[in-house]
């Protein structure tokens, strides 16, 4: 009927507006249909980048932090996974499948281990009473229990009594002697060395804001203030220094560096809001058996930086993917090393974001998911080379790791333009892309590593301080954290206690006037 009506009309309007002109308006109303055809579809993809936005921000706020995604247990199945999003079945690739059963193997529980041999111990007996081993053949202990025990801190006084002995000589004229003592690393101070490594420790290491510390101080009979205890970590920065350039040109003398940088709010900047974002970089590596743990605080995070701290430096540099760094790597003709953890994480955020089923607690399949399992196949090889010789490692990547790679940058090529644009998963492939010719170059040497975690690991207690303790007051006091940071993240590198460290440091640095004092120092020349 409503085409009978329509051929009903069509004479009436023929009539009235004639056939060119009404061809002019059914050609109008067309366009406008698809415009509005094509403005929707535009809407549509619109509102599913925002909804995937809306699920990333609740699992950030919500969900778990762990960068391991849902069903990442079940790797290489990447198969199965692109079945999913067909509705088709496929076979599994059978090695992927022998390594990642070999991977999933259940290993036994591991029984707690004892306390290390190196705590001091403390022997209580439990004896029998005399009435009770009466007539027994003989006695023995056994032990049958041991327990970490905790000796609560607290505050002494330690007395300095200098020795003097008075001399008179032939002309009746007396001199005194004075017996030698230990110069404090800050001239006059009313605290111990060891106070001071205390300190040190408990901010840098322990994420303990002085003000705290003051409070604790106070309970246990100390009265220090926090502004005090500031001044003195400044001020041990000057002291610290000859100690920072020794281990600057040591790290320089390597051929493979890591960098990082991350934000620190400085109150008291000249020309720059307290608000604003400084910077503090992170740069370790030097020699694979000594390694430098190197912090540095600037308020820039313009490219001009990494040109003054890389300053004589050639070899491999590994970061993010930072324009920043570009000229650098130009200038000094560097070899850029990429960071595949950066890369899997863009597709990890994209498969958090993906939607889920409702009911259903496993995450549908995604291309993200696809990706992941694909990257995981790398981190697969790495752990089981990892104690390999380094020659021998580099030969296991290329023969294991390179046609890996390249199935991931074919497959990531196929389906960039299957995926919506802007989207997660989109940006993931683009970023990855982009930087592809840089996350490939750590198969070149076995001593190279595949991302950037060794910086990111030695910046993260800072991460972790600057939650407690918000801010640094002025740069100087940015340039003594970064001192304190370096101090205790090169200890830990290369297998020291940092408390005890300082504590050497603090004892001897006062004296520590000449090139071979100061080389005795160093983590790796302390027993």
């Amino acid at each position: 009927m409503l085409e009978a009506a329509k051929n009903t009309q069509k004479p009436v309007l023929e009539a009235l507006f004639g056939a060119d002109e009404l061809l002019r308006l059914i050609a109008e109303k067309d366009q406008q249909i698809s415009d509005k055809d094509q403005l929707i579809i535009e809407q549509q993809k619109r509102l599913h980048i925002l909804e995937e936005q809306l699920r990333l921000s609740r699992q950030h706020r919500f969900g778990a932090q762990s960068e391991k995604a849902p069903g990442q247990a079940d790797l290489f199945d990447e198969a199965e996974l692109e079945a999913d999003l067909v509705n088709a079945q496929s076979n599994t690739d059978s090695d992927a499948q022998d390594a990642a059963d070999d991977d999933k193997t259940t290993k036994p529980r591991k029984k707690r281990r004892g306390f290390s041999g190196d705590l001091p111990r403390v022997r209580v007996e439990y004896k029998l009473t005399d009435e009770e081993k009466a007539g027994a053949l003989r006695t023995f202990f056994t032990k049958v229990k041991e327990e970490l025990d905790y000796i609560p801190a607290k505050v002494q006084v330690t007395e300095y009594w200098q020795e003097k002995a008075v001399f008179e000589d032939e002309y009746g004229e007396t001199e005194i002697q004075a017996a030698n003592r230990n110069p404090h690393p800050l001239g006059k101070c009313m605290v111990s060395t060891q106070l001071l490594a205390h300190i040190i420790i408990a901010k840098y290491a322990d994420a303990l804001p002085l003000y705290r510390q003051e409070r604790i101080l106070q309970r246990y009979g100390g009265d220090i203030s926090r502004t005090t205890m500031a001044n003195w970590i400044i001020r041990l920065h000057d002291v610290f220094n000859p100690l920072i350039e020794y281990l600057i040109t040591h790290q320089r003398g390597g051929d493979y560096l890591q960098i990082d940088e991350t934000r620190i709010q400085v109150l008291k900047v000249d020309g720059r809001a307290p608000t604003s974002d400084k910077w503090m970089w992170v740069i370790r590596g030097g020699p694979p058996d000594q390694p430098v743990v190197l912090f540095t605080y600037d308020a820039s995070r313009s490219e001009k930086v990494p040109l003054r701290l890389l300053e004589g430096f050639s070899g491999f540099l590994q970061a993010d993917g930072y324009a920043g760094y570009n000229r650098v790597c130009l200038e000094n003709a560097l070899i850029r090393i990429g960071c595949w953890d950066h890369a899997r994480r863009k597709f990890i955020e994209a498969d958090k974001a993906a939607p889920k089923k409702k009911g259903d607690k496993n995450p549908k399949s995604s291309m993200a998911s696809i990706a992941l399992d694909k990257i995981q196949k790398l981190y697969i090889i790495e752990r089981q080379i990892k104690d390999l010789p380094l020659q021998e490692k580099a030969a296991q990547r290329q023969a294991r790791s390179g046609p890996v790679l390249d199935d991931i940058k074919h497959w990531m090529e196929d389906n960039h333009r299957k995926v919506l644009r802007d989207s997660l998963t989109w940006k993931a492939i683009q970023y990855t892309l982009n930087q592809w010719d840089t996350l490939i170059v750590y198969l070149q040497d076995g001593q190279l590593n595949i991302s950037n975690i060794l910086a990111e690991n030695a910046i993260r207690p800072f991460a972790v301080g600057r939650r407690n303790w918000l801010f640094a007051d002025t740069p100087r006091g940015a340039h003594a954290s970064a001192t304190c940071y370096t101090l205790i993240e090169t200890a830990k590198a290369n297998g020291l206690e940092p408390y005890a460290y300082l504590c050497h440091l603090l004892n001897h640095i006062a004296t520590a006037n000449t090139p071979e004092k100061l080389d005795a120092l160093l983590p790796w020349n302390v027993k």
